[in-house]
Protein backbone atom coordinates (compact mmCIF):
# COMPACT_ATOMS: atom_id res chain seq x y z
CA UNK A 1 0.00 0.00 0.00
CA UNK A 2 1.39 3.46 -1.02
CA UNK A 3 1.50 5.97 1.80
CA UNK A 4 -0.05 9.28 0.98
CA UNK A 5 1.76 12.09 -0.20
CA UNK A 6 0.96 14.13 3.33
CA UNK A 7 1.95 11.02 5.50
CA UNK A 8 5.22 11.02 3.36
CA UNK A 9 5.84 14.60 3.83
CA UNK A 10 4.87 14.79 7.88
CA UNK A 11 7.30 11.87 8.01
CA UNK A 12 10.34 13.58 6.22
CA UNK A 13 9.75 16.84 8.09
CA UNK A 14 9.53 15.11 11.22
CA UNK A 15 13.14 13.80 10.30
CA UNK A 16 14.67 16.55 8.66
CA UNK A 17 13.52 19.37 11.25
CA UNK A 18 16.02 18.29 14.55
CA UNK A 19 18.48 18.53 11.94
CA UNK A 20 18.02 21.79 10.13
CA UNK A 21 17.49 23.50 13.44
CA UNK A 22 20.69 22.51 15.83
CA UNK A 23 23.46 23.52 15.63
CA UNK A 24 25.28 21.57 13.42
CA UNK A 25 23.48 23.16 10.19
CA UNK A 26 24.06 26.40 11.76
CA UNK A 27 27.68 25.65 11.29
CA UNK A 28 27.98 25.11 7.86
CA UNK A 29 25.24 27.32 6.26
CA UNK A 30 28.25 29.50 5.37
CA UNK A 31 30.76 26.37 3.90
CA UNK A 32 27.47 25.45 1.78
CA UNK A 33 27.15 28.83 0.07
CA UNK A 34 30.86 29.70 -0.28
CA UNK A 35 30.79 26.12 -2.11
CA UNK A 36 28.00 26.77 -4.12
CA UNK A 37 29.80 29.91 -5.37
CA UNK A 38 33.56 27.86 -6.07
CA UNK A 39 31.27 25.06 -7.87
CA UNK A 40 28.70 27.16 -9.97
CA UNK A 41 29.71 30.23 -9.16
CA UNK A 42 27.05 33.35 -8.63
CA UNK A 43 24.33 31.58 -10.41
CA UNK A 44 24.44 28.53 -7.93
CA UNK A 45 24.72 31.21 -5.24
CA UNK A 46 21.62 32.85 -5.78
CA UNK A 47 20.02 29.61 -6.34
CA UNK A 48 21.15 28.42 -2.69
CA UNK A 49 20.84 31.96 -1.19
CA UNK A 50 16.64 31.86 -2.55
CA UNK A 51 16.59 27.71 -2.01
CA UNK A 52 17.52 26.89 1.53
CA UNK A 53 14.93 29.63 3.30
CA UNK A 54 12.76 27.93 0.78
CA UNK A 55 13.81 24.44 2.31
CA UNK A 56 13.38 25.78 5.95
CA UNK A 57 10.13 26.68 5.41
CA UNK A 58 8.48 23.45 3.78
CA UNK A 59 10.49 21.83 6.74
CA UNK A 60 8.44 24.20 9.24
CA UNK A 61 11.64 25.39 10.69
CA UNK A 62 10.57 28.78 10.92
CA UNK A 63 7.25 27.73 13.13
CA UNK A 64 9.80 25.02 15.28
CA UNK A 65 11.09 28.56 16.96
CA UNK A 66 8.73 28.90 18.97
CA UNK A 67 6.05 25.87 18.88
CA UNK A 68 2.47 26.93 18.84
CA UNK A 69 3.79 30.86 18.33
CA UNK A 70 0.93 31.71 15.51
CA UNK A 71 0.47 35.38 15.88
CA UNK A 72 -3.24 34.85 16.37
CA UNK A 73 -2.94 32.05 19.35
CA UNK A 74 -4.06 34.02 22.12
CA UNK A 75 -1.87 34.74 25.18
CA UNK A 76 -2.04 35.30 28.86
CA UNK A 77 -2.76 39.29 29.74
CA UNK A 78 -0.12 39.41 32.31
CA UNK A 79 2.89 37.16 31.09
CA UNK A 80 2.35 37.34 27.32
CA UNK A 81 2.74 33.56 27.74
CA UNK A 82 0.51 31.24 25.90
CA UNK A 83 -3.02 29.75 27.51
CA UNK A 84 -3.88 26.39 28.24
CA UNK A 85 -5.72 25.64 24.76
CA UNK A 86 -2.72 26.72 22.66
CA UNK A 87 0.00 24.79 24.76
CA UNK A 88 -2.08 21.71 24.92
CA UNK A 89 -2.03 21.84 20.99
CA UNK A 90 1.49 22.12 20.80
CA UNK A 91 2.26 19.17 23.23
CA UNK A 92 -0.28 16.82 21.00
CA UNK A 93 2.72 18.09 18.09
CA UNK A 94 5.71 17.29 19.95
CA UNK A 95 4.25 14.15 21.38
CA UNK A 96 3.58 12.98 17.88
CA UNK A 97 6.71 13.85 16.70
CA UNK A 98 9.04 12.36 19.52
CA UNK A 99 7.03 9.53 18.47
CA UNK A 100 7.68 9.21 14.94
CA UNK A 101 11.51 10.69 14.90
CA UNK A 102 12.38 8.35 18.22
CA UNK A 103 13.74 11.52 19.70
CA UNK A 104 12.74 12.76 23.43
CA UNK A 105 11.14 15.17 25.03
CA UNK A 106 9.98 16.49 28.18
CA UNK A 107 6.55 18.19 29.87
CA UNK A 108 6.75 20.25 32.76
CA UNK A 109 4.27 21.57 35.18
CA UNK A 110 5.45 24.29 37.93
CA UNK A 111 3.69 26.22 40.24
CA UNK A 112 4.47 28.97 42.83
CA UNK A 113 4.13 27.89 46.59
CA UNK A 114 2.24 29.56 49.02
CA UNK A 115 0.98 32.07 46.41
CA UNK A 116 -2.83 32.57 48.04
CA UNK A 117 -0.66 33.88 50.84
CA UNK A 118 1.26 36.37 48.14
CA UNK A 119 -2.00 37.73 47.27
CA UNK A 120 -3.52 38.25 50.37
CA UNK A 121 -0.26 40.17 52.22
CA UNK A 122 0.30 42.28 48.70
CA UNK A 123 -2.47 42.48 46.63
CA UNK A 124 -3.57 41.17 42.96
CA UNK A 125 -1.26 43.79 41.21
CA UNK A 126 1.54 42.85 42.97
CA UNK A 127 1.25 38.95 42.95
CA UNK A 128 0.31 39.48 38.54
CA UNK A 129 3.80 41.60 38.98
CA UNK A 130 5.69 38.55 40.47
CA UNK A 131 4.08 36.15 37.95
CA UNK A 132 5.07 38.23 35.39
CA UNK A 133 8.62 38.68 36.51
CA UNK A 134 8.74 34.78 36.82
CA UNK A 135 7.14 33.64 33.48
CA UNK A 136 10.30 35.65 31.95
CA UNK A 137 12.55 34.02 34.64
CA UNK A 138 11.54 30.61 33.13
CA UNK A 139 11.74 31.63 29.44
CA UNK A 140 15.30 32.40 30.12
CA UNK A 141 16.37 29.36 31.35
CA UNK A 142 14.87 27.69 28.27
CA UNK A 143 16.01 27.35 24.74
CA UNK A 144 14.29 29.07 21.52
CA UNK A 145 12.96 25.67 20.58
CA UNK A 146 10.41 25.40 23.64
CA UNK A 147 7.30 26.34 24.58
CA UNK A 148 6.09 28.10 27.83
CA UNK A 149 2.56 28.25 29.08
CA UNK A 150 0.64 30.29 31.83
CA UNK A 151 -2.26 27.13 32.89
CA UNK A 152 -3.01 28.49 36.47
CA UNK A 153 -3.03 31.40 38.52
CA UNK A 154 0.41 30.27 39.53
CA UNK A 155 0.96 27.24 37.64
CA UNK A 156 3.46 27.42 34.21
CA UNK A 157 4.10 24.36 31.61
CA UNK A 158 6.95 24.02 29.66
CA UNK A 159 7.41 21.43 26.68
CA UNK A 160 10.66 20.87 25.18
CA UNK A 161 11.49 20.74 21.55
CA UNK A 162 12.19 16.88 21.03
CA UNK A 163 15.69 15.75 20.98
CA UNK A 164 17.80 13.06 20.71
CA UNK A 165 19.57 13.14 24.09
CA UNK A 166 17.49 13.67 27.25
CA UNK A 167 17.03 11.59 30.38
CA UNK A 168 15.87 11.79 33.41
CA UNK A 169 19.15 13.56 35.43
CA UNK A 170 19.36 16.08 32.72
CA UNK A 171 15.67 16.91 33.85
CA UNK A 172 16.30 16.88 37.09
CA UNK A 173 19.21 18.88 36.34
CA UNK A 174 16.75 21.70 34.20
CA UNK A 175 13.88 21.66 37.11
CA UNK A 176 16.58 22.78 39.38
CA UNK A 177 17.88 25.33 37.69
CA UNK A 178 14.00 26.49 37.04
CA UNK A 179 13.72 26.53 40.68
CA UNK A 180 16.60 28.60 41.04
CA UNK A 181 15.74 30.96 39.10
CA UNK A 182 12.65 31.64 40.76
CA UNK A 183 13.83 31.86 44.04
CA UNK A 184 15.81 34.71 43.05
CA UNK A 185 15.15 37.82 45.27
CA UNK A 186 11.87 40.38 43.23
CA UNK A 187 11.63 43.90 44.24
CA UNK A 188 8.79 44.51 45.43
CA UNK A 189 7.86 48.74 46.93
CA UNK A 190 10.74 48.71 48.84
CA UNK A 191 10.55 44.96 49.72
CA UNK A 192 12.79 41.59 48.74
CA UNK A 193 10.24 38.81 48.41
CA UNK A 194 10.94 35.40 47.88
CA UNK A 195 9.16 32.56 46.76
CA UNK A 196 9.70 29.10 45.63
CA UNK A 197 8.27 26.63 42.94
CA UNK A 198 7.08 22.95 43.37
CA UNK A 199 7.88 21.21 40.08
CA UNK A 200 6.88 18.11 38.06
CA UNK A 201 7.79 16.96 34.88
CA UNK A 202 7.11 13.91 32.66
CA UNK A 203 9.58 12.41 29.78
CA UNK A 204 8.09 11.13 26.73
CA UNK A 205 9.61 7.71 27.05
CA UNK A 206 7.49 7.52 30.50
CA UNK A 207 4.02 8.90 29.47
CA UNK A 208 1.29 7.16 30.05
CA UNK A 209 -1.37 6.78 27.63
CA UNK A 210 -0.85 7.47 23.49
CA UNK A 211 -1.99 11.42 23.57
CA UNK A 212 -0.18 15.03 24.55
CA UNK A 213 -2.96 15.30 26.59
CA UNK A 214 -2.21 12.13 28.61
CA UNK A 215 1.24 13.43 28.95
CA UNK A 216 0.63 16.68 30.13
CA UNK A 217 -1.78 14.95 33.01
CA UNK A 218 1.42 13.13 34.12
CA UNK A 219 3.40 16.03 34.86
CA UNK A 220 0.52 17.38 36.62
CA UNK A 221 0.38 14.25 38.66
CA UNK A 222 3.65 14.09 39.47
CA UNK A 223 3.77 18.44 40.46
CA UNK A 224 0.91 17.14 43.00
CA UNK A 225 3.64 14.45 44.64
CA UNK A 226 5.76 17.08 44.69
CA UNK A 227 3.38 19.51 46.23
CA UNK A 228 2.65 17.10 48.89
CA UNK A 229 6.04 16.95 49.91
CA UNK A 230 7.19 19.74 50.76
CA UNK A 231 7.52 23.29 48.98
CA UNK A 232 10.62 23.42 46.44
CA UNK A 233 10.15 19.97 45.56
CA UNK A 234 10.44 17.97 42.16
CA UNK A 235 9.68 14.82 41.06
CA UNK A 236 9.29 13.03 38.04
CA UNK A 237 6.20 10.39 37.21
CA UNK A 238 6.51 7.25 37.43
CA UNK A 239 3.66 4.03 37.28
CA UNK A 240 3.53 3.67 40.74
CA UNK A 241 2.80 7.73 41.08
CA UNK A 242 -0.51 7.18 38.32
CA UNK A 243 -1.88 4.77 40.49
CA UNK A 244 -1.57 6.41 43.53
CA UNK A 245 -3.52 9.77 41.56
CA UNK A 246 -6.14 7.21 40.57
CA UNK A 247 -6.71 5.84 44.32
CA UNK A 248 -6.75 9.77 45.44
CA UNK A 249 -10.40 10.25 44.30
CA UNK A 250 -11.28 7.39 46.52
CA UNK A 251 -10.27 9.12 49.79
CA UNK A 252 -13.57 11.47 50.61
CA UNK A 253 -15.35 8.29 50.92
CA UNK A 254 -12.15 6.92 53.21
CA UNK A 255 -12.19 10.06 55.39
CA UNK A 256 -14.50 9.83 58.23
CA UNK A 257 -13.70 6.00 58.72
CA UNK A 258 -10.12 6.97 59.00
CA UNK A 259 -10.60 9.95 61.84
CA UNK A 260 -12.61 6.94 63.64
CA UNK A 261 -10.61 4.30 63.08
CA UNK A 262 -7.19 6.12 64.47
CA UNK A 263 -5.61 6.69 60.74
CA UNK A 264 -5.37 10.24 61.25
CA UNK A 265 -3.39 11.63 63.88
CA UNK A 266 -0.54 13.91 64.70
CA UNK A 267 2.74 13.96 63.87
CA UNK A 268 4.86 16.31 65.93
CA UNK A 269 7.55 19.19 64.82
CA UNK A 270 10.11 20.51 67.64
CA UNK A 271 10.07 24.04 68.12
CA UNK A 272 13.50 25.20 70.01
CA UNK A 273 14.44 27.83 72.72
CA UNK A 274 17.08 30.44 70.95
CA UNK A 275 17.97 31.08 74.35
CA UNK A 276 18.79 28.05 75.99
CA UNK A 277 18.75 25.13 72.91
CA UNK A 278 16.19 23.11 74.76
CA UNK A 279 12.41 22.00 73.61
CA UNK A 280 10.11 24.52 74.11
CA UNK A 281 7.31 23.10 72.45
CA UNK A 282 5.84 20.96 69.88
CA UNK A 283 3.31 21.67 67.06
CA UNK A 284 0.87 18.75 66.00
CA UNK A 285 0.11 18.42 62.43
CA UNK A 286 -2.58 16.13 60.75
CA UNK A 287 -1.03 12.97 58.80
CA UNK A 288 -2.83 10.30 57.22
CA UNK A 289 -1.55 6.47 57.79
CA UNK A 290 -2.86 5.20 54.81
CA UNK A 291 -3.09 1.20 54.60
CA UNK A 292 -2.86 1.25 51.00
CA UNK A 293 -1.68 4.77 49.91
CA UNK A 294 0.85 4.87 53.18
CA UNK A 295 1.98 8.40 54.61
CA UNK A 296 -0.81 11.11 53.22
CA UNK A 297 -0.34 15.13 53.74
CA UNK A 298 -2.90 17.42 54.66
CA UNK A 299 -3.17 19.13 51.10
CA UNK A 300 -4.10 15.43 50.17
CA UNK A 301 -6.84 15.09 52.33
CA UNK A 302 -7.80 18.37 54.23
CA UNK A 303 -9.78 19.79 51.35
CA UNK A 304 -11.47 16.49 51.43
CA UNK A 305 -12.60 15.84 55.37
CA UNK A 306 -13.96 20.11 54.54
CA UNK A 307 -16.16 19.03 51.89
CA UNK A 308 -17.47 16.59 54.30
CA UNK A 309 -17.57 18.78 56.92
CA UNK A 310 -15.56 17.33 59.15
CA UNK A 311 -13.30 19.28 60.10
CA UNK A 312 -13.99 19.98 63.64
CA UNK A 313 -14.06 16.11 64.07
CA UNK A 314 -10.28 16.59 62.64
CA UNK A 315 -9.80 19.11 65.23
CA UNK A 316 -11.65 16.76 68.13
CA UNK A 317 -9.11 14.33 67.24
CA UNK A 318 -5.78 16.21 67.18
CA UNK A 319 -6.58 18.23 70.25
CA UNK A 320 -7.16 13.99 72.40
CA UNK A 321 -3.64 13.04 71.15
CA UNK A 322 -1.77 15.67 71.34
CA UNK A 323 -3.38 16.54 74.93
CA UNK A 324 -2.54 12.44 75.10
CA UNK A 325 1.01 13.38 74.00
CA UNK A 326 1.37 15.68 76.73
CA UNK A 327 0.95 13.19 79.25
CA UNK A 328 2.81 10.98 78.25
CA UNK A 329 5.71 13.02 78.05
CA UNK A 330 5.69 14.26 81.55
CA UNK A 331 5.01 10.70 82.56
CA UNK A 332 8.38 10.11 80.89
CA UNK A 333 10.03 13.02 82.66
CA UNK A 334 10.14 15.18 79.77
CA UNK A 335 9.66 18.59 80.14
CA UNK A 336 7.50 19.45 76.99
CA UNK A 337 6.05 22.60 77.67
CA UNK A 338 3.25 23.11 75.41
CA UNK A 339 1.50 21.96 72.56
CA UNK A 340 0.54 23.52 69.49
CA UNK A 341 -3.20 22.59 67.77
CA UNK A 342 -4.40 24.14 64.67
CA UNK A 343 -7.75 25.51 64.80
CA UNK A 344 -10.03 26.25 62.04
CA UNK A 345 -12.59 28.60 61.33
CA UNK A 346 -15.78 26.00 61.65
CA UNK A 347 -13.84 24.58 65.16
CA UNK A 348 -13.92 28.76 66.41
CA UNK A 349 -17.44 29.17 65.43
CA UNK A 350 -18.95 26.33 68.00
CA UNK A 351 -20.45 28.07 71.24
CA UNK A 352 -19.39 25.67 73.53
CA UNK A 353 -15.44 25.64 72.29
CA UNK A 354 -14.08 27.27 75.57
CA UNK A 355 -16.38 24.93 77.69
CA UNK A 356 -15.30 22.03 75.78
CA UNK A 357 -11.61 22.88 75.79
CA UNK A 358 -11.96 23.69 79.97
CA UNK A 359 -13.23 20.06 80.39
CA UNK A 360 -10.40 18.49 78.22
CA UNK A 361 -8.03 19.24 80.25
CA UNK A 362 -9.47 18.79 83.37
CA UNK A 363 -10.08 15.34 82.17
CA UNK A 364 -6.17 15.07 81.43
CA UNK A 365 -4.74 17.39 84.50
CA UNK A 366 -3.44 19.57 82.65
CA UNK A 367 -3.14 23.33 83.43
CA UNK A 368 -3.86 25.71 80.18
CA UNK A 369 -0.84 27.55 79.56
CA UNK A 370 0.37 23.99 78.38
CA UNK A 371 -2.25 24.20 75.19
CA UNK A 372 -1.03 26.64 72.70
CA UNK A 373 -4.17 27.69 70.47
CA UNK A 374 -2.78 28.26 66.86
CA UNK A 375 -5.23 30.28 64.57
CA UNK A 376 -4.38 32.01 61.52
CA UNK A 377 -3.70 35.44 60.67
CA UNK A 378 -6.47 35.24 58.20
CA UNK A 379 -9.15 34.59 60.99
CA UNK A 380 -8.58 37.80 62.50
CA UNK A 381 -8.38 39.44 59.48
CA UNK A 382 -11.58 38.36 57.41
CA UNK A 383 -13.59 40.17 60.02
CA UNK A 384 -14.74 37.36 62.54
CA UNK A 385 -18.27 36.87 63.61
CA UNK A 386 -18.99 37.68 67.41
CA UNK A 387 -18.26 33.95 68.23
CA UNK A 388 -14.91 33.62 67.01
CA UNK A 389 -13.52 36.80 68.83
CA UNK A 390 -15.78 35.66 71.95
CA UNK A 391 -13.82 32.03 71.69
CA UNK A 392 -10.40 33.38 71.48
CA UNK A 393 -10.91 35.59 74.18
CA UNK A 394 -12.35 33.19 76.30
CA UNK A 395 -9.43 30.74 75.48
CA UNK A 396 -6.64 33.17 76.62
CA UNK A 397 -8.79 34.30 79.48
CA UNK A 398 -8.65 30.24 80.22
CA UNK A 399 -5.10 30.40 80.36
CA UNK A 400 -4.33 28.89 76.87
CA UNK A 401 -1.66 30.32 75.32
CA UNK A 402 -2.98 32.18 71.89
CA UNK A 403 -0.17 31.67 68.62
CA UNK A 404 -0.99 33.64 65.36
CA UNK A 405 0.33 31.62 62.91
CA UNK A 406 1.84 32.55 59.39
CA UNK A 407 2.06 36.42 60.70
CA UNK A 408 2.47 38.56 57.79
CA UNK A 409 0.10 37.29 55.25
CA UNK A 410 -3.13 38.82 56.50
CA UNK A 411 -2.36 42.47 57.76
CA UNK A 412 -3.11 41.75 61.49
CA UNK A 413 -3.25 45.38 62.93
CA UNK A 414 -1.39 45.64 66.43
CA UNK A 415 -5.07 46.74 67.82
CA UNK A 416 -5.98 43.09 66.74
CA UNK A 417 -3.14 41.85 68.00
CA UNK A 418 -4.53 42.71 71.33
CA UNK A 419 -7.77 42.60 70.96
CA UNK A 420 -7.54 38.58 70.82
CA UNK A 421 -4.68 38.61 73.35
CA UNK A 422 -2.50 37.13 71.13
CA UNK A 423 0.26 35.58 72.99
CA UNK A 424 2.80 34.60 70.52
CA UNK A 425 3.70 35.47 66.83
CA UNK A 426 5.08 33.03 64.07
CA UNK A 427 6.70 34.55 61.59
CA UNK A 428 5.84 33.25 58.31
CA UNK A 429 8.52 31.47 56.29
CA UNK A 430 8.45 33.83 53.68
CA UNK A 431 10.37 35.89 55.85
CA UNK A 432 12.60 33.70 57.21
CA UNK A 433 13.55 32.31 53.77
CA UNK A 434 17.54 33.33 52.80
CA UNK A 435 17.46 36.08 55.63
CA UNK A 436 21.22 34.67 56.49
CA UNK A 437 21.69 36.33 53.11
CA UNK A 438 19.37 39.02 52.52
CA UNK A 439 19.55 42.65 54.05
CA UNK A 440 16.09 43.30 53.44
CA UNK A 441 14.73 40.25 55.06
CA UNK A 442 17.20 40.87 58.26
CA UNK A 443 15.24 44.31 58.42
CA UNK A 444 11.73 43.46 57.94
CA UNK A 445 12.32 40.63 60.86
CA UNK A 446 14.09 43.13 63.11
CA UNK A 447 10.86 45.31 62.38
CA UNK A 448 8.39 42.65 63.92
CA UNK A 449 10.70 41.60 66.38
CA UNK A 450 10.87 45.09 67.80
CA UNK A 451 6.76 45.62 67.41
CA UNK A 452 6.82 41.62 69.53
CA UNK A 453 9.10 43.33 72.04
CA UNK A 454 6.95 46.25 72.99
CA UNK A 455 3.73 44.32 73.11
CA UNK A 456 5.60 42.09 75.00
CA UNK A 457 4.87 39.09 72.60
CA UNK A 458 6.66 36.02 72.39
CA UNK A 459 7.76 35.07 68.75
CA UNK A 460 8.74 31.86 66.71
CA UNK A 461 10.15 31.95 63.39
CA UNK A 462 8.67 28.99 61.27
CA UNK A 463 10.36 27.46 58.23
CA UNK A 464 13.63 27.50 59.25
CA UNK A 465 15.99 25.00 56.96
CA UNK A 466 19.87 26.56 57.72
CA UNK A 467 22.28 26.69 60.51
CA UNK A 468 22.75 30.29 59.01
CA UNK A 469 19.01 31.26 59.02
CA UNK A 470 19.18 29.35 62.89
CA UNK A 471 21.97 31.98 64.16
CA UNK A 472 20.90 34.83 62.63
CA UNK A 473 17.12 34.46 63.55
CA UNK A 474 18.82 33.98 67.18
CA UNK A 475 21.01 36.95 67.56
CA UNK A 476 17.79 39.03 66.13
CA UNK A 477 16.39 37.71 68.87
CA UNK A 478 13.85 36.09 67.96
CA UNK A 479 12.70 33.37 70.89
CA UNK A 480 12.09 30.35 69.34
CA UNK A 481 12.35 28.39 65.80
CA UNK A 482 10.41 25.81 64.19
CA UNK A 483 11.37 24.04 60.82
CA UNK A 484 12.82 20.96 58.99
CA UNK A 485 16.25 22.38 60.07
CA UNK A 486 15.45 21.66 63.31
CA UNK A 487 13.74 18.68 63.27
CA UNK A 488 10.57 17.47 60.95
CA UNK A 489 6.91 16.00 61.80
CA UNK A 490 8.07 12.91 63.62
CA UNK A 491 5.05 10.52 65.32
CA UNK A 492 5.14 10.23 69.02
CA UNK A 493 6.99 7.51 69.43
CA UNK A 494 10.09 9.40 67.53
CA UNK A 495 10.03 12.39 69.76
CA UNK A 496 11.24 10.75 73.13
CA UNK A 497 14.95 9.70 71.29
CA UNK A 498 15.01 12.89 69.36
CA UNK A 499 14.89 15.10 72.35
CA UNK A 500 17.40 12.49 73.95
CA UNK A 501 19.44 13.27 71.34
CA UNK A 502 19.23 17.38 71.67
CA UNK A 503 19.74 16.55 75.54
CA UNK A 504 23.06 14.79 74.89
CA UNK A 505 24.13 17.73 71.98
CA UNK A 506 23.58 20.60 74.59
CA UNK A 507 25.72 18.32 77.32
CA UNK A 508 28.83 18.60 75.19
CA UNK A 509 28.75 22.29 74.13
CA UNK A 510 31.02 23.66 76.97
CA UNK A 511 30.75 26.27 79.26
CA UNK A 512 31.83 29.82 77.98
CA UNK A 513 34.49 31.22 80.65
CA UNK A 514 34.24 28.33 83.21
CA UNK A 515 37.29 28.36 85.31
CA UNK A 516 39.46 25.10 85.13
CA UNK A 517 42.44 23.25 87.67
Amino acid sequence: MQMPLSGWLTRLRNRIVPVLTGPPILAFLPAITLGAFWLGGETSLIVVALGLPLLFAMAGVFGATHAGSAPGMARDSVTGLMLRDGFEHVVDEVFERAASSGMNSACFVLELDDYRALVDQHGQSAADLIVQTNGERIVSVLRDGDTVARIGDSRFAICLMAVRQLDLELSIQLSGRLQSAIEDAIPLGGLSVYLSCSVGFCLHSRAPGTTGQDWLGAAAVALSDAQRSGPSAIRAYSTEMGRKSRAHCDLREEAAAALENGQIQPWFQPQVSTDTGKVSGFEALARWSHPVHGMLMPDDFLPVLEQAGLLERLGQVMLYHSLTALKAWDNAGVAVPKVGVNFASDELRNPGLVDKIRWELDRFELSPDRLAVEILETVMTDTPDDTIARNISGLAALGCWIDLDDYGTGHASIGSLRRFAISRIKIDRSFVMKADCDPEQQRLIGAILTMAERLELETLAEGVETVGEHALLAQLGCDHVQGFGIGRPMPFDQTLDWIATLRAKLQEVPEIGRETG
